[in-house]
C-alpha cells in the first residue's frame, strides 16, 4: 500500500512521512523541491506542486491513500484527480477554525470536495500549531523582546508532531472513515506563559512589550496583514479561554500516548530562537 503524502517538507508533512515510515509502509512525498527536501532515504520522493494540479499525476500513480495539505484554490480538482488515479482514503489537514462563521479560513472548501469525494475520508482539524511561535523567532534572535498584544490570551498550542501522529492513525487505521477529529494540545497557556516556556529553553530572559490592541491593529494592516485576518485574530485573543479537555483528549486516545507539552515543542526549537 503506497501513501501519497503532500506538503511532505512543511511543518507536518515532514513529520507524517517519518511517522508512516515508522510504521513500515511505504512513504511517497510530495514537494516543489525534491532536490532541497532531505527527508529520510526510505522515502519515494516526488515532485509536484499543489498550486498546479497537472503536476500531480506521476506522484497519484498507484497510491491508494493520500495525506492533503489544504490549498482552497485548487482542491476540488486536486480530489478529483487522486480519485481517478485510485487514490480510497483521503485525510486532510484542516483546521479548528473550520467552523467560525466569523472568518473563512478557507478549510471549508477543501472540506466539502473532500467530502463530496465517495472515498473514504478524515478531517483533522487542530487547533493552533505550537509551530506559529517561529513567525516570532526572528525578533527574538535579534532583540530578545517580543512585542504583541494581548499577553494574556490563553491557547492550547499543538504540537505538530502530535499532528502527524493523529494523521498516520487516520491513514493507517479504520475506524476514522467519514470522521472529523477535532484536537488541540494538553494545556492552556497565556502567550506570557509560553514566551517564559521558550525562555526557560533558552536559558536567557525574553522581554514581554505588550503592545496597544488599536495600535497593533494598525501596524498590522500596515504591514500586509488582510483586515479580516486581523480581526478575526484579535477577536480571539480577546476572548476569555480556559483548557478544552475535550480537544485535549484527542490525541492520547487516537496515538496511545500521552500529547506533546509545550515546554517539549520549545526544548526541541530552541535553535531557531538561539
Amino acid at each position: 500500500m503506497t501513501i501519497l503524502v503532500t506538503s511532505a517538507t512543511g511543518t507536518v508533512g515532514r513529520h507524517v512521512v517519518t511517522e508512516l515510515l515508522k510504521a513500515g509502509q511505504p512513504v511517497r512525498a510530495l514537494t516543489r523541491r525534491p532536490e532541497t527536501a532531505a527527508l529520510p532515504a526510505e522515502a519515494e520522493v516526488r515532485g509536484g506542486d499543489l498550486d498546479r494540479p497537472d503536476t500531480l499525476r506521476a506522484a497519484l500513480a498507484g497510491a491508494e491513500r493520500l495525506y492533503l495539505f489544504p490549498v482552497p484554490e485548487t482542491a476540488a480538482e486536486v480530489v478529483a484527480l487522486a480519485v481517478e488515479s485510485g487514490v480510497r482514503r483521503i485525510v486532510l489537514l484542516s483546521g479548528a477554525g473550520a467552523d467560525d462563521d466569523a472568518f473563512d479560513t478557507g478549510y471549508r472548501v477543501v472540506e466539502a470536495a473532500v467530502q463530496s469525494s465517495g472515498v473514504d475520508w478524515t478531517c483533522l482539524r487542530p487547533g493552533e500549531f505550537a509551530a506559529n511561535w517561529l513567525d516570532w523567532a526572528p525578533a527574538i534572535r535579534a532583540t530578545r523582546t517580543l512585542s504583541r498584544p494581548y499577553a494574556q490570551a490563553v491557547t492550547q498550542p499543538t504540537h505538530e508532531r502530535d499532528i502527524a501522529a493523529v494523521a498516520a492513525a487516520a491513514l493507517l487505521q479504520d475506524g476514522h472513515e467519514g470522521r472529523t477529529h477535532t484536537f488541540a494540545g494538553p494545556e492552556a497557556l497565556t502567550v506570557a506563559a509560553q514566551l517564559d516556556t521558550i525562555a526557560k529553553a533558552l536559558g536567557e530572559p525574553i522581554r514581554l512589550d505588550e503592545l496597544d490592541p488599536a495600535a497593533a491593529r494598525t501596524q498590522w494592516i500596515s504591514d500586509g496583514y488582510p483586515p479580516e485576518v486581523v480581526d478575526w485574530l484579535f477577536g480571539l485573543w480577546a476572548t476569555p479561554a480556559s483548557l478544552n479537555t475535550e480537544w485535549a483528549e484527542v490525541v492520547p486516545a487516537l496515538t496511545g500516548r500521552p500529547a506533546l507539552t509545550f515546554a517539549d515543542w520549545a526544548n526541541e526549537h530552541v535553535a531557531a530562537f538561539r
